[in-house]
């Protein structure tokens, strides 16, 4: 057994140069996996964009090589890198070498920068297999090159003729640092789109590398920022005209803080049929919001609140809106600035300041006061459709309750569903549920099955169809809520609003739910009404492999000494052929209700024999579309199956 060593003086340690990244790459960029790698690139992309916003250069390229390579190219004024007098060292050593080091410091040089901590350039080299960087400036091209951290061959400085400066990047981050590095290009196009909305007028073009060893190239711009981006995104469904706002403020988030400047910049409409709420900082997008999302939220929900109590568009006794029920319907993306951004970690996804969020709060107050005085037409369309969301909600999660209260009743003889016959084991990987046709074929079902593991329950007659029916319709059926009640699994049923009811595959109570109906067309009929219930109610059961379909025998043929069961007209012929000239007699199979239970037993409930077809995932996509067909609401497509395949069915056809 090892020896412990003691924990002495001599036990601390610290983290030097490089390391303080590469072994610690979750500390800058948020995780060591794939999300931190992707930051790390980012920050590269970063110092380009703040160079652009600055002015210099209107047009950054980024490419990706599918050796994860990437390289990012800008038009900005050339990363300085030569020797820095006041700090007595090279600007290269501080940029690239040097954590909490850069030029963003300093009042003037960048106003709105996406980089505040001199951390993003030096921990993406350290956490690099190699970089290759290229300036060009000052009448010189100046070229580095890094490996694992450390610098290789110190500044290469050669005169250089071309007017056009800028800085290039060429890197691959290292797998000793992250556990993956394979950054699909899906990345790059969300990362870039977003820039390009809140950087107008600057051109992202994304060079991927394909399988021939050729690029396809992608170009980002938007002319309008943001106001483009609503305008895109709520296309021909806008209920109002798109609003674009903007001011500038100054303040402090303490009164023994220096004053700072913020610049907000808003664009949003009101749309029943997308929504969208987008939150930027600086031009980093805040994935988890902080004080922008703040002030939307207070000042939306306030401002529309007192324009509805002022047109007394309230009920008696009416509930006040909610911020979701205006969330449901808005559009709005929001671009802010600030000299000084506290955000709430280097990965940039919030941003914490309390200045920004009042003064964005009153800005938006204000803004939507005018906005409805000069638009009454307008405001009075927004402030119904908030109306509407909200009643829909309120009604929504009434029904919710409801049917919690409705559908989650045990099983017992206090609360016995009509007809339900229960197997007696309470092993949950053995209980079998038969959904069976009638009541005729209960009695059947019932003498066949094996009660200690097989239970069932009746349809009487042609269940509602839940592909067209409202929910409230659906919920009223006797049948479908006794069905629920028999899964104790829930329901999943999606609301515009929200999920309206609670599904816990955990409850469920069954290993199989096996449908058992005649082999003619009413038969096929329950089932595919039995089967749409499933899908549309509890999908999951479907996913996860629970449903299967009790397969009925066509035909029965009788020789002297033995019964064989065919299930299709195919295996009757073999049959046939298999026994000869034996004298045989041959039957249509009878209706389930019709049949002896060892027959039953034998064709349908006996594991060893019987015949299930399970109801795969993969079956989902392709039943929803031939539901959708013939139960929904196309009318023309259910015409034009009809006129292409009803000849095919013709011999089912139930036709005197």
């Amino acid at each position: 057994m090892p020896k412990k060593k003691n924990y002495g003086n001599e036990s601390i340690t610290a983290l030097k140069g490089a390391d303080r990244v590469r072994k610690r790459p979750a500390v800058i960029f948020g995780s060591d996996g794939l999300g931190g790698c992707e930051h790390s690139v980012f920050e590269i992309i970063s110092n380009s964009i703040d160079e652009a916003r600055a002015g210099y250069g209107n047009k950054i390229i980024i490419t990706h090589y599918r050796d994860n390579r990437i390289e990012v190219e800008d038009f900005g004024r050339g990363c300085p890198v030569d020797y820095n007098s006041v700090e007595q060292c090279y600007n290269w050593e501080l940029v690239y070498c040097e954590l909490y080091a850069g030029g963003k410091y300093n009042e003037g040089d960048y106003e709105f920068s996406l980089g505040l901590n001199g951390l993003g350039l030096c921990a993406t080299q350290c956490a690099s297999e190699f970089m290759d960087v290229e300036v060009i400036r000052d009448g010189f091209k100046y070229n580095l090159h890094f490996e694992k951290g450390e610098n290789v061959g110190g500044l290469q400085k050669t005169p250089c003729a071309k007017k056009q400066t800028g800085t290039k990047t060429l890197w691959r981050p290292d797998l000793e640092v992250f556990t993956d590095i394979n950054i699909d290009d899906a990345f790059f196009f969300d990362v870039l789109k977003r820039q390009a909305v809140v950087n107008p007028n600057i051109l992202f073009v994304l060079r991927s590398e394909n399988e021939a060893g050729g690029f396809t190239e992608t170009e980002f711009i938007y002319e309008n920022g943001i106001t483009d981006y609503v305008t895109e995104i709520s296309g021909d469904n806008a209920l109002v005209s798109v609003q674009h706002w903007t001011a500038e403020k100054f303040g402090r988030d303490r009164e023994d803080k220096p004053e700072y400047k913020v610049k907000l910049d808003v664009a949003l409409t009101f749309s029943n049929k997308v929504k969208l709420a987008e939150y930027y900082h600086n031009s980093s997008f805040l994935e988890h919001g902080g004080s922008p999302e703040e002030a939307v939220k207070r000042a939306f929900t306030a401002q529309i609140d007192t324009y509805i109590k002022s047109v007394n568009g309230y009920q008696k006794n009416e509930s006040k809106i909610k911020y979701e029920d205006v969330d449901e319907c808005l559009v709005l993306v929001s671009s802010s600035f600030s000299t000084q951004t506290s955000y709430a970690n280097q990965t940039k996804k919030a941003i914490t300041n309390k200045f920004i969020r009042e003064a964005m709060t009153d800005f938006l107050r204000h803004q939507l006061e005018i906005y409805f005085i000069e638009n009454p037409d307008e405001a009075k369309r927004i402030s119904e459709q908030i109306l509407l969301n909200k009643r829909s909600r309120e009604n929504a999660e009434k029904t919710r309750l409801n049917m919690k209260k409705k559908l989650s009743g045990t099983i017992d003889l206090a609360n016995m569903v009509d007809k339900f016959v229960d197997c007696r084991t309470k092993d949950v990987s053995r209980r079998e549920l038969y959904i069976v046709e009638g009541d005729s074929a209960l009695g059947s079902v019932k003498l066949a099955r094996d009660p200690e593991f097989q239970a069932v329950i009746p349809v009487r007659g042609k269940i509602l169809n839940c592909l067209k029916a409202e929910y409230t319709k659906i919920f009223k059926s006797e049948i479908i809520t006794n069905l629920i009640k028999i899964f104790g699994c829930g329901v999943e049923v999606n609301s515009r609003n929200k999920q309206i009811s609670e599904f816990d595959i955990n409850n469920f109570r069954w290993n199989k739910i096996v449908i058992c109906t005649d082999a003619d067309v009413d038969g096929f009929q329950i089932r595919t009404l039995i089967l749409t219930m499933l899908y549309r109610l509890t999908p999951t059961l479907i996913e996860q492999g629970f449903v299967y379909i009790a397969e009925s025998p066509l035909f029965e043929i009788n020789t002297k000494d033995k019964t064989y069961f065919a299930y299709t007209e195919q295996e009757k012929q073999r049959i046939i052929k298999k026994i000869g000239t034996k004298k045989h007699t041959i039957q249509r199979s009878k209706g389930l209700g019709e049949n002896q239970p060892d027959m039953m037993n034998l064709t349908t409930m006996n594991p060893d024999t019987r015949r299930l077809i399970r109801v795969t995932a993969d079956d989902i996509k392709e039943s929803s579309a031939v539901f959708e067909m013939l139960l929904g609401d196309d009318l023309q497509g259910r015409k034009d199956y009809i006129s292409q395949y009803g000849a095919d069915y013709l011999e089912l056809a139930d036709i005197s």
